[in-house]
This record gives structure tokens, sequence and C-alpha cells, in this order.
């Protein structure tokens, strides 16, 4: 680990020694600041763990959450956030965590680690799920079977902005330059309606069906100053928008879209460059630039801008089901759904997508 990833994952306190088993049982609301001290010290804590996802997850999906807490001696000693998601069309899952691309358990010892897998795999059991689902970065459970489609890219923000853009593969180095020199202008939104529609306008021309306009709203109004908008202006015209977390001295551009008017313009990469100089100047210094599946236009992306994947470990524990789900768009059953969807007009994929997307976690 770099020096830069080493500030993100701040080292727990050692453990102290206490007597008696470990107990787990559901978060309780007065104990949500004790859960995030938790995650805040964790090595493996990231923003998919804060306790407020919990509350996301039930205004914007109306998913019902299952937030485990281990304790012993009466300190948190683990985590486990989970959300039950049901659809006729994808399934009955525990998934840690929808929507997010990280999430398992975070544990400070194996028995904690050990009592929090046995309970989630019994509240699978009880709840008739399909199966339950891990998103960690490193595999946790041996035996479980695992995906390894999805990767993650992380690198370190220099304090200097030269060492930063010196970084960048000199092809997008150039993207970038092309973007400065046309004078696009970045503007910090306070409220998430030209990054709903440029986004949604993505997703439909990529064939994936987008999620309520309330959703990103929701996740400004519970996040507050760690979910920020930016948005690239080519003169008087929106043409890129993302919506990023800060979570420790890490930026994550989450949900980040531009429009065909962005591509003659190099928007993109104006966009992202303007989220690291911005991130910056915050006192962040890694950029995570997320999740992707291995072999795709967004993988290429980050690997053209000199990020290196690191992979990611989905592990499920099968309870009704006989194998791991299959939602990749190549599944010969979604891909005949994604041509169709391409097709749509775009006011009409803004609502007919939420009631689709919210199970598209």
């Amino acid at each position: 680990m770099d020096s830069a990833q080493a500030r993100s994952a701040p080292q727990a306190p050692p453990a102290v020694a206490a007597a008696g088993p470990v107990t787990v049982a559901s978060l309780e609301a007065q104990d949500e600041a004790r859960w995030n001290a938790f995650v805040e010290l964790h090595p493996g804590g990231t923003f998919f763990h804060l306790a407020q996802w919990r509350e996301v997850l039930r205004r914007a999906f109306g998913h019902r959450p299952h937030y485990l807490v281990a304790q012993r001696g009466g300190r948190i000693s683990g985590v486990l956030p989970l959300a039950q998601v049901r659809s006729l069309l994808f399934g009955h899952a525990l998934v840690s965590t929808p929507f997010c691309v990280y999430g398992g358990i975070l544990a400070e010892d194996d028995a904690s680690l050990q009592a929090l897998t046995r309970a989630a795999c019994d509240l699978g059991e009880n709840l008739g799920v399909d199966y339950v689902e891990m998103r960690n970065r490193r595999p946790l459970h041996e035996g479980w079977p695992a995906k390894d489609l999805y990767v993650t890219f992380r690198r370190p923000i220099d304090a200097d902005p030269e060492k930063n853009m010196q970084a960048i593969p000199r092809k997008q180095r150039a993207m970038v330059r092309k973007g400065l020199q046309k004078q696009l202008q970045a503007h910090i939104d306070t409220d998430t309606r030209r990054m709903y529609d440029i986004y949604s306008e993505s997703l439909r021309n990529l064939g994936t069906p987008v999620f309520a306009r309330s959703y990103p709203r929701v996740l400004q109004q519970v996040f507050g100053s760690q979910c920020e908008v930016l948005t690239v202006q080519d003169g008087a015209r929106p043409v890129a928008s993302v919506l990023s977390f800060y979570f420790r001295d890490e930026v994550l551009p989450y949900y980040g879209g531009s429009t065909y008017a962005a591509r003659a313009a190099a928007g993109n990469d104006f966009m992202y460059w303007q989220v690291m100089e911005r991130a910056r100047e915050r006192g962040a210094r890694l950029f995570d630039f997320g999740r992707s599946k291995r072999d795709t236009g967004s993988f290429d992306f980050k690997k053209n801008w000199g990020f290196e994947p690191e992979p990611l470990h989905y592990q499920y524990h099968l309870v009704r089901a006989r194998a791991m789900p299959n939602l990749s768009p190549s599944n010969a059953r979604y891909s005949r759904m994604i041509g169709a969807w391409r097709r749509l007009p775009l006011g009409l994929t803004r609502v007919v997508g939420p009631p689709l997307a919210r199970y598209l976690g």
C-alpha cells in the first residue's frame, strides 16, 4: 500500500480484550454514530458502509435494510450493511449493498467476521432469498462461489497539480488539454437537475434504465457536503456532469455522464480532470475511479487514464438459487433488452426506467 492509500485507510485501534462471546443484533438508530466511527477507523471501510445508506435505500427505492452489528463487551467489533431486494424479473436477494460498488463485512477479528457471516446466511435462509451477495474488495468467505467480472480503479492524487497532469498518459492528457483550450467551464451545482438530465441521456444511449429523479436528490439531502455535483459547460450549454462522493481523503466520481456534444469538446476528460482538481483543493489524496466490467468502454477509458485495475470479489451464498445471478449485458436475455432500450425516446425512458432501475443496483 502506498502512502496515499495508507492515509485513506487509517488503521483500526488494537482490539481490546473483552470477556464474553460476540453477539450480533440489528443496528438501532441511536448507534448510527458508533457504526460510522467504526467504519471511519477500519482499514477496509468505504463510503458505502456508512449507516446513512439504509435511509437512502428506504427512501429512494423502498428496499428493506438489514444492518447488523457485532459487539463484544459493549464494543462494536464488526458491521455488515445488507438490504433485501425482491423482483419478479431479477429475483430475490440480500445484498451488501445495492447501488454500491463495495460492501461486505468489516470486522476487527475473525470471531466477529464469522459471527456476522453466520447471521447473514441465517437471515437469508429465514427470508427465503435466492442468494446472499457480498461485494468485497478482497475475498472473505472461503468456499463461496465468486465472480471476477468487476474491477475497480484507484490512484493517489498528488498535492502538485502538474504531477497529476503528467501522470495521465499522453493521449488522454491531450484530451484534457483540448478541453482547457476550448475554455470549457466547470461549475459546482447546488442541485441535481442538470446532472440527472445528462446522466439519464447517457444511460439511454448505453441501453440501461435510469433511476428516478428523486434518487440523487435524496443522496444530496442525506450526505450533504459529502455528495457534490460538478457540471461542465461548453459556452452556455451543459455537456457533462458527475455526482461525486467524498469519504476520508478519497473522492469517488460515481454517477457521471455526457452528451454527444461533449465528444467534440473532450468534455468527459475535462470533467474528470476538474473533479481531480476540485478534490485536491478539498484535501483529497486518493481518486477512486470506481467499478467497471472487464473489457468494456469504461474499463478502457480508465486504463487510458493510467489507472491499473484491481479485482473485486463479489461472493455469493446460494440459498434457493442453484447458480450465481447473471445480470451482465453478455447474457443474451438482457442484451436484447439493451438493444431495444437504446431505441426508445429519451423522455419515455425517464418514465418507464425508474421502476426497473430500482432492482438494478
